[in-house]
């Protein structure tokens, strides 16, 4: 058992009999009335974001977790399969389990999180950029880069990434795994 004052971003806690982790969380002392600690917690099995309110004192069940990392084998009808490098143990996840799973590429590594007691899998963080190929895009037009623009283009793992309108087939692109957004192009 934990209390409030033992809160911190990226913890995990059960309520509700669902697993929540921490997105971020405050601490309030108003001017009248007794401290509280606001947090956003996120559903590790839907995904869910909710807003919670403790009074300080209270105490929660917090879940402990194992961060292990895995490499991306492949995807079949079971889900994304990943492989334990150290154990050579594979673990199958369903899509809605990861962010964007349109961006993984086989051997790519991605850290996932197990349940410390009952060691099932619980959620995956993927890392927070891929440098991706293009391997299909329309050519740009002369003149348009005054402003901002954008056109879309397909990477080699199948995903559809806006990108402006300098970037070529066979460019290699960093793509932010957040958001899905283009961030940069690799020069190598």
């Amino acid at each position: 058992m934990a209390s409030t004052s033992d809160i911190r971003n990226g913890m995990c806690l059960e309520m509700n009999n669902d697993i929540y982790s921490i997105v971020e969380f405050l601490h309030v002392k108003p001017g009248k009335g007794a401290a509280f600690v606001r947090t956003k917690l996120k559903s590790l099995t839907s995904g869910k974001v909710v807003d919670n309110t403790w009074v300080v004192g209270h105490k929660i069940d917090e879940v402990r977790v194992e961060r292990r990392k895995f490499q991306y084998l492949y995807m079949d009808d079971m889900g994304y399969n990943f492989m334990d490098n150290d154990t050579f143990e594979q673990v199958s996840l369903k899509a809605e389990m990861l962010e964007r799973p349109n961006l993984l590429k086989e051997g790519s590594e991605i850290e996932i999180l197990f349940h410390a007691e009952k060691d099932i899998p619980l959620t995956a963080d993927m890392p927070s950029h891929v440098t991706l190929q293009v391997t299909y895009t329309e050519p740009g037009v002369r003149g348009d880069t005054a402003t901002n623009v954008t056109k879309a283009a397909t990477v080699e793992t199948g995903a559809e990434v806006k990108v402006p309108i300098f970037i070529n087939e066979g460019d290699k692109i960093k793509i932010d795994t957040r958001t899905g957004a283009y961030l940069e192009r690799v020069r190598e």
